[in-house]
């Protein structure tokens, strides 16, 4: 057989699987082995396949050089070794070539199916290293079939599974039409379809919500919770983590074209009466005011918590209907949002039932904002830990520092650094006899100017001297030392500021406070003219100076102005 035309045909598998060439032969030489063990009947038969030089793939039976021979389809004796190889000798291996031309049809099958296998199983582990860290992402599909209970997606490099509860409700699909599908589950496992795709899941309205709203896909706001019964309704909590920011309005867009666009997709064009509502609430930290906002339009009266892990919501006799919704939908929406089981009583059942909800509503605020205070302290706590973790980090990284050697102020020969002359730079000019003139004329004719400005004698100066290097080992500050001081500074200049703060606020107080006296206060403010004025009010027509001069261009005054 020719290597070359194996090489082909792995090719063409390699472009249609994607399975590396090497998987493909290496499943070819397993197929090889388990055919040729059938064909001598010896599961214990070792086959060596190689590849010669005129690109001719050759089939060897492997033996091993034994004295006294169990089975001669694995061993060989030592007689019959060194008449194949003189040199031969115990324990050594002996091959013999064998054509493929010697096996049956049935034994050639057992190559076809190893490789078949060996190949399916290696497209299920590269679909499954595919798709595997997409799980609840969005990806565009086209429909390849439409069946009874399931339809086949493509997906480009595999085919997905969409199955009926996966499809929302009253939808038609036909052959050729893309759809946007959120990959449901990856299985490499299955004999079936390895990847299942959906439609009616609550993650598909978010990863919409993520690519239509920037304020989302940026991370300013934040979809907290989110609920759905496909072709039914969708409820979803969003927030804001600037306070800037109106989370409900992001997500709803400039004449609601953010909503439309996700209503559009997930609701099914060919059939105009199907519409998928979308209600976005606020998220709040506060679990009483959170629960509030799930169930609005109903107006909240109380929440009390009960076995279980269940609440009870109390709304007003009017409201019952609006909270329930039709056929429940709102109540069940509001029960995944919250991850609770939902009961809703109005005032006057719970009133019937001889329950003070009141007074228990006030426990439960009272429980919830001890919980709060007990998560913030947690939270200072892990803080502080995390900080005198850095420090002790910190710490131990420089503890073994060594202290400054004062030696360091001296050079390899010992000299002081502070205090000698650079003799290399006086031996350089002493070696150029023309710079040395020249340094010494400069210098000559710079105490020439001194002693003519000053009128004073300075003492020559052979050489300039070189900058000095002052390096002392009192000056010295570890990085560990600089990094506590700047820590310092930074507690104190918070510490400040934030008294900075309190006063401002003080201030504002009482100007606030003075302010409103003021306003209490009535005074009656009477205006004060003189007689000329007085004149000039009582004699209206009376002309003026500013009368006379009707040329005056007082448009020259506003450009004079203006500029």
């Amino acid at each position: 057989m020719k290597y070359k035309t194996l090489l082909e045909a792995m090719g063409a598998i390699e472009d249609e699987r994607m399975v590396d060439s090497e998987v493909i032969f290496s499943a070819f030489k397993e197929g090889i082995e388990k055919a040729f063990r059938k064909h001598v009947r010896c599961p214990e038969a070792t086959v060596r396949i190689d590849v010669d030089d005129n690109d001719e793939i050759r089939i060897f039976q492997v033996r091993t050089v034994v004295e006294d021979v169990d089975d001669d389809e694995i061993e060989i004796s030592l007689d019959d070794a060194k008449e194949k190889n003189p040199n031969a000798q115990l324990d050594d291996k002996i091959e013999d070539e064998v054509s493929i031309t010697e096996f049956s049809r049935s034994e050639i099958t057992v190559v076809k199916n190893v490789m078949l296998q060996k190949i399916k199983e290696a497209t299920k582990q590269i679909i499954y290293d595919e798709y595997i860290d997409k799980v609840d992402d969005m990806v565009t599909g086209t429909v390849e079939s439409v069946e009874d209970k399931y339809v086949i997606v493509n997906l480009g490099k595999t085919l997905a599974l969409l199955l009926k509860a996966d499809q929302i409700p009253f939808e038609r699909y036909k052959e050729g039409q893309r759809l946007k599908v959120v990959i449901k589950s990856v299985n490499k496992d299955s004999k079936s379809a390895q990847v299942l795709v959906s439609r009616a899941s609550a993650v598909l309205v978010k990863r919409l919500f993520e690519i239509s709203v920037p304020e989302i896909f940026d991370g300013t706001v934040e979809i907290k919770a989110i609920a759905r019964e496909a072709n039914e309704r969708t409820k979803m909590a969003v927030y804001s983590k600037n306070p800037n920011v109106d989370a409900i309005g992001s997500c709803i867009g400039p004449r609601g074209n953010r909503v439309v666009t996700v209503i559009e997709e997930i609701s099914q064009k060919n059939n105009v009466a199907s519409h998928e509502n979308i209600d976005i609430v606020e998220w709040n930290p506060d679990f009483i005011e959170y629960v509030s906002n799930v169930m609005k339009p109903a107006n909240t009266v109380a929440v009390i918590p009960q076995s279980a892990g269940s609440l009870l919501i109390v709304v007003e006799d009017k409201d019952l209907s609006v909270a329930i919704g039709k056929k429940g939908i709102n109540a069940r929406l509001a029960a995944k949002l919250l991850d609770k089981k939902v009961e809703i009583k109005t005032v006057s059942a719970v009133e019937e039932m001889g329950i003070d909800y009141v007074e228990m509503m006030e426990q439960f605020k009272q429980q919830q904002q001890e919980k709060r205070l007990a998560l913030e302290k947690e939270k200072l706590e892990a803080e502080v830990l995390k900080q005198q973790k850095e420090l002790e980090e910190m710490n131990a990284k420089y503890q073994d520092v060594e202290e400054f050697d004062p030696e360091f102020t001296k050079d390899e020969q010992g000299r002081d650094l502070e205090s000698y002359e650079d003799e290399d730079f006086v031996e350089k000019n002493e070696n150029n006899p023309e710079k040395a003139e020249t340094l010494k004329a400069k210098e000559e004719s710079e105490e020439n100017v001194d002693v003519a400005v000053t009128e004073e004698v300075e003492e020559e100066k052979p050489v300039k001297k070189k900058a000095k290097l002052q390096i002392k080992a009192t000056d010295y500050v570890s990085k560990y030392e600089e990094l506590a001081d700047a820590k310092k500074r930074d507690t104190t200049a918070t510490v400040k500021k934030k008294r900075k703060a309190k006063e401002e606020d003080q201030e504002a107080l009482e100007i606030k406070e003075k302010l409103e006296a003021l306003k209490k206060q009535q005074y009656e403010i009477k205006p004060e003219y003189t007689e000329e004025e007085l004149d000039e009010f009582n004699n209206p027509e009376e002309e003026h100076w500013y009368d006379d001069d009707e040329d005056v261009d007082y448009d020259q005054y506003d450009e004079f102005y203006d500029n």
